[in-house]
Protein backbone atom coordinates (compact mmCIF):
# COMPACT_ATOMS: atom_id res chain seq x y z
CA UNK A 1 0.00 0.00 0.00
CA UNK A 2 2.65 2.31 1.22
CA UNK A 3 4.58 1.50 -2.50
CA UNK A 4 1.54 1.99 -4.66
CA UNK A 5 0.45 5.86 -2.52
CA UNK A 6 4.78 6.62 -2.84
CA UNK A 7 4.31 5.92 -6.66
CA UNK A 8 1.44 7.74 -7.24
CA UNK A 9 2.83 10.89 -5.60
CA UNK A 10 5.78 10.20 -7.96
CA UNK A 11 3.56 9.76 -11.13
CA UNK A 12 1.05 12.30 -10.28
CA UNK A 13 3.09 15.26 -10.60
CA UNK A 14 4.42 14.57 -14.14
CA UNK A 15 0.99 13.68 -15.38
CA UNK A 16 -0.34 16.49 -14.04
CA UNK A 17 2.50 19.02 -15.02
CA UNK A 18 0.98 20.11 -18.87
CA UNK A 19 -2.28 20.79 -17.54
CA UNK A 20 -3.24 24.59 -17.58
CA UNK A 21 -6.83 26.12 -16.12
CA UNK A 22 -7.32 29.03 -17.58
CA UNK A 23 -10.02 31.14 -15.37
CA UNK A 24 -11.40 34.61 -16.00
CA UNK A 25 -13.68 36.78 -17.69
CA UNK A 26 -13.69 39.55 -20.52
CA UNK A 27 -11.90 42.01 -17.94
CA UNK A 28 -8.23 40.12 -18.15
CA UNK A 29 -8.95 41.29 -21.93
CA UNK A 30 -7.84 45.04 -21.38
CA UNK A 31 -5.01 44.19 -19.55
CA UNK A 32 -3.18 41.54 -22.43
CA UNK A 33 -4.48 44.15 -25.06
CA UNK A 34 -1.70 45.29 -27.39
CA UNK A 35 -0.83 48.78 -26.37
CA UNK A 36 -2.88 49.79 -29.49
CA UNK A 37 -6.28 47.99 -28.64
CA UNK A 38 -5.83 49.35 -25.04
CA UNK A 39 -5.55 52.48 -26.43
CA UNK A 40 -8.45 51.87 -28.84
CA UNK A 41 -10.86 50.36 -26.26
CA UNK A 42 -9.89 53.35 -23.53
CA UNK A 43 -11.05 55.62 -26.19
CA UNK A 44 -13.95 54.04 -27.49
CA UNK A 45 -15.06 53.36 -23.53
CA UNK A 46 -14.54 56.99 -23.04
CA UNK A 47 -16.35 58.47 -25.45
CA UNK A 48 -19.46 56.61 -23.88
CA UNK A 49 -19.08 57.86 -20.56
CA UNK A 50 -21.80 59.90 -19.36
CA UNK A 51 -21.69 62.72 -16.63
CA UNK A 52 -22.62 61.99 -13.05
CA UNK A 53 -21.50 58.13 -13.94
CA UNK A 54 -20.51 56.36 -10.26
CA UNK A 55 -16.89 55.86 -9.52
CA UNK A 56 -17.03 52.28 -9.43
CA UNK A 57 -19.54 51.93 -12.62
CA UNK A 58 -16.96 53.47 -14.37
CA UNK A 59 -14.09 52.04 -13.19
CA UNK A 60 -15.33 48.43 -13.47
CA UNK A 61 -15.75 49.33 -17.08
CA UNK A 62 -12.16 50.79 -17.34
CA UNK A 63 -10.06 48.91 -15.21
CA UNK A 64 -6.94 50.35 -13.43
CA UNK A 65 -5.99 53.27 -14.39
CA UNK A 66 -2.75 54.65 -15.60
CA UNK A 67 -1.77 56.76 -12.65
CA UNK A 68 -4.43 58.13 -10.31
CA UNK A 69 -4.48 61.32 -7.91
CA UNK A 70 -6.93 62.36 -5.64
CA UNK A 71 -7.56 65.76 -3.80
CA UNK A 72 -9.62 67.29 -1.16
CA UNK A 73 -10.90 70.44 -1.03
CA UNK A 74 -13.53 71.73 1.61
CA UNK A 75 -15.83 69.16 1.65
CA UNK A 76 -15.47 67.62 -1.17
CA UNK A 77 -12.97 64.86 -2.75
CA UNK A 78 -11.75 64.53 -6.16
CA UNK A 79 -10.37 61.96 -7.98
CA UNK A 80 -8.84 62.28 -11.35
CA UNK A 81 -7.79 58.80 -12.93
CA UNK A 82 -5.36 58.94 -16.32
CA UNK A 83 -6.24 56.27 -18.94
CA UNK A 84 -3.47 55.54 -21.51
CA UNK A 85 -5.17 56.98 -24.98
CA UNK A 86 -2.55 57.73 -27.29
CA UNK A 87 1.21 57.16 -27.68
CA UNK A 88 3.62 60.17 -28.04
CA UNK A 89 7.06 58.36 -27.53
CA UNK A 90 7.83 55.21 -28.85
CA UNK A 91 9.72 54.31 -25.43
CA UNK A 92 7.38 51.43 -23.56
CA UNK A 93 7.02 53.85 -20.56
CA UNK A 94 3.00 55.38 -20.14
CA UNK A 95 3.86 59.26 -18.70
CA UNK A 96 0.59 61.55 -18.00
CA UNK A 97 0.80 63.50 -21.45
CA UNK A 98 -0.29 60.31 -23.09
CA UNK A 99 -3.31 59.79 -21.18
CA UNK A 100 -7.14 61.24 -21.07
CA UNK A 101 -7.87 62.14 -17.40
CA UNK A 102 -11.63 61.47 -15.79
CA UNK A 103 -12.21 63.68 -13.27
CA UNK A 104 -14.99 62.51 -10.17
CA UNK A 105 -15.93 64.75 -7.90
CA UNK A 106 -17.57 62.78 -4.58
CA UNK A 107 -17.18 59.88 -6.94
CA UNK A 108 -19.22 61.15 -9.55
CA UNK A 109 -17.52 61.68 -12.92
CA UNK A 110 -18.15 66.05 -13.32
CA UNK A 111 -15.98 65.41 -16.53
CA UNK A 112 -12.79 64.05 -18.86
CA UNK A 113 -9.92 66.06 -20.37
CA UNK A 114 -7.02 68.66 -19.46
CA UNK A 115 -9.93 71.26 -19.35
CA UNK A 116 -12.20 69.18 -16.59
CA UNK A 117 -8.96 68.94 -15.00
CA UNK A 118 -8.13 72.72 -14.98
CA UNK A 119 -11.36 73.57 -13.25
CA UNK A 120 -11.24 72.07 -10.25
Amino acid sequence: MKKLMLCTALVAPMLLSGCIISVGDDDREHYQASWEQREYNNRKHISNLEVNAHFEDVTRKMGVADFNEMVGEGDHVYRILYYRTQRTEDDGITTKDECTPLVFKDNRLIGWGEEAVRKI
